[in-house]
């Protein structure tokens, strides 16, 4: 109820300064005036007990400062990041847009970012003790070539502070950077990133599971053979998805026609379309997040229908508001918790 009362001015803002203001109130004292929601419906994933199936999606908290005001709202497990090597300012501004007819939101961020010391340095400091996700990617100036030294360091670095990392080889911001999503390249990413993870592993004395976002732009054959790949490789886990290039639904709505990543209400239909065919793919070899278009708990429930074992959120919850969390939560089949 309080977000629906404080939309109407958030949304009188530029995108990008509604979504500084937002994470700024989930910082600090601020963050204690929220009502703590727990929502229960455990799930058992990669080995890591969820409190319950719905996640934050990675790019709402890129350097991790806003995770104990996250957790508040209710998640399952959040995700922060995405997080590289060196520090970033990302892309020109402006570089966020709302769509408010069409519930979307583009983005051209370009993985702006403190770095992942400040990232890890962040995560010592928060007092959450739930399911985190790290979410990792290169830096915009790493030849596309030796992006597996970037995603190398960062592994290294966030290994003992994550329930799980995640390799984002998916965002449309990074020049070259999906690329990484096929052939050759993505078999050396994920074989040196295995070989790595498993070392980490040892040393820590833990089990840090390793799971690769793709987008949903990629055909039926392009999906089957990156499970293949991943299958393999001994992954743990796949995010499908993240956003898209295409502008189906958004066809002369103002900002429509901006560069960048869409997501929100429009993606829904491709990314349970790549969703789909992923699991068909994997046949149960590997767990499944999907993620794109949940703006209310049936499409959270059509999503776990779909093969679905867990679910995140970003652009819904920006629309909706925390009350999408438990809806989501709620509208869990019983027979996939």
């Amino acid at each position: 109820m309080l977000y629906q009362l404080l939309r109407p001015f958030l949304f009188c803002l530029p995108g990008e300064a509604s979504h500084d203001l937002t994470l700024a109130s989930l910082r600090g004292p601020l963050s204690t005036l929220l009502p703590a929601r727990h929502y229960r419906k455990p799930v058992n994933v990669m080995g890591i007990e969820f409190p319950n199936p719905v996640g934050l999606a990675a790019g709402l908290d890129k350097n991790g400062l806003c995770i104990d005001g996250l957790a508040r709202l209710g998640f399952g497990f959040i995700e922060i990041g995405t997080v590289t090597p060196r520090s970033q300012p990302g892309n020109p501004k402006p570089r966020l847009f709302r769509l408010p007819e069409a519930h979307a939101i583009i983005n051209r961020m370009g993985f702006n970012n403190l770095g992942v010391d400040a990232l890890v340095d962040a995560v010592a400091q928060s007092q959450y003790d739930g399911v985190l996700g790290i979410n990792i990617g290169k830096n915009f100036d790493t030849p596309v070539e030796k992006a597996v030294d970037d995603y190398l360091y960062c592994l290294e670095r966030v290994h003992a502070a994550a329930s799980y990392v995640v390799v984002n080889v998916s965002s449309p911001n990074t020049p070259g950077l999906r690329t990484l999503q096929h052939g050759d390249a993505l078999n050396e990413l994920l074989a040196t990133l295995r070989a790595r993870q498993t070392a980490l592993d040892e040393a820590h004395g833990r089990r840090v599971p390793l799971v690769i976002k793709i987008a949903p732009d990629n055909s039926h054959q392009e999906l089957v053979a990156m499970a293949e790949a991943f299958v393999s490789h001994g992954m743990d886990g796949v995010i499908v998805s993240n956003t898209t290039l295409a502008r189906d639904g958004v066809t002369g709505v103002r900002h429509g026609n901006e560069q960048g990543g869409l997501s929100g209400e429009p993606v829904r239909e491709r990314a349970d379309a790549a969703l789909q065919s992923m699991v068909r793919a994997l046949k149960g070899r590997l767990p499944v997040i999907g993620v794109g278009g949940i703006l209310r708990g049936e499409d959270a429930r059509r999503k776990a229908q779909l093969g679905a074992d867990l679910v995140q959120v970003y652009s819904g919850l920006i629309y909706r508001g925390p009350a999408l969390v438990g809806e989501c939560v709620h509208a869990w089949p019983a027979s996939r918790a």
